[in-house]
């Protein structure tokens, strides 16, 4: 059995892949940047550096990602990736985001680079949009006024699951099977918010809608929680991606590394229906 570091362990991701790892009889080590609470978490904050040295020691791979809020993600990874190769891992499993590697220049892509030149074994997974954020990012606007409420239009996206990308991470991390590939996950299928919207009402037993609003609507509400401003215009750059078709390409990835389909849209509303019941 092996040794794993799983940066963003309390995250979407991060549980499940921790879940299915300890599952398995591996040894999960879980970062946090507070104060351990758990035996089985480690002291380590992506932001400042703290705790890497003694986090990444003895681990044989590790699970990575930038946390959500930060737009130089390359400045948080590229040194991880470094540490890592010093500890002497035998293998890192970087997440970062489907689009990221169409931009050169882009930060995302820039840790990318920096991990496939760093003569350690790897895989980079690229998720499309997570389902999860419906129960999440974009709740209150369901909450409130029964709408998701989003600067997309009619465009479509292949929505994935956030256990599937562990599921895919996972089995990333365990085998060697399929060193040094990048790949780009999605759902089985690709819908636009009103689909979404039909089938998250559907599980509920309550209608929900969908409303295109302007993205300087979105960006006061992003604010108004408190969110960065360079992390706002973050997020409403790739919105804008995905309005205009971006998100919607579809990949059998999640089958061919893991053996099972990627739950579909009906599947993630009928498994999360009471957080908008």
């Amino acid at each position: 059995m092996s040794i794993f570091l799983v940066v963003g362990a309390s995250g979407t991701v991060g549980t499940e892949l921790s879940r299915l790892l300890a599952q398995a009889g591996h040894t999960v080590r879980k970062a946090t940047s507070r104060a351990p609470t758990q035996p089985d978490q480690v002291l380590f904050d992506l932001t400042t550096g703290q705790g890497r040295e003694a986090a990444l020691a003895g681990a044989d791979a590790a699970f990575l990602l930038s946390p959500p809020g930060h737009t130089r993600q390359h400045e948080l990874l590229n040194p991880l990736i470094d540490a890592a190769r010093a500890q002497g891992l035998r293998k890192l499993v970087l997440m970062t985001a489907m689009g990221a590697n169409a931009d050169e220049a882009s930060p995302l892509r820039q840790a990318e680079r920096h991990l496939e030149q760093s003569g350690l074994a790897f895989n980079i997974i690229r998720p499309n949009w997570f389902m999860q954020n419906f129960n999440s990012y974009w709740l209150p606007g369901i909450q409130a006024q029964g709408q998701i409420l989003l600067p997309t239009g009619n465009a479509k996206g292949s929505f994935i699951d956030a256990r599937d990308i562990a599921a895919v991470a996972a089995a990333l991390l365990v085998s060697n099977r399929f060193d040094g590939q990048d790949f780009d996950l999605t759902g089985p299928e690709a819908l636009d918010h009103d689909q979404v919207a039909a089938l998250l009402s559907q599980a509920a037993g309550k209608p929900i809608g969908y409303q295109d609003i302007a993205p300087e609507a979105l960006r006061g509400t992003l604010l108004g929680a408190g969110l960065p401003a360079d992390y706002v215009e973050f997020l409403l750059l790739i919105l804008g991606f995905f309005k205009a078709g971006h998100a919607e390409r579809v990949t059998d990835a999640v089958q061919a590394i893991t053996g099972q389909a990627p739950r579909t849209v009906a599947q993630y509303a009928a498994d999360y229906r009471a957080a908008w019941a």
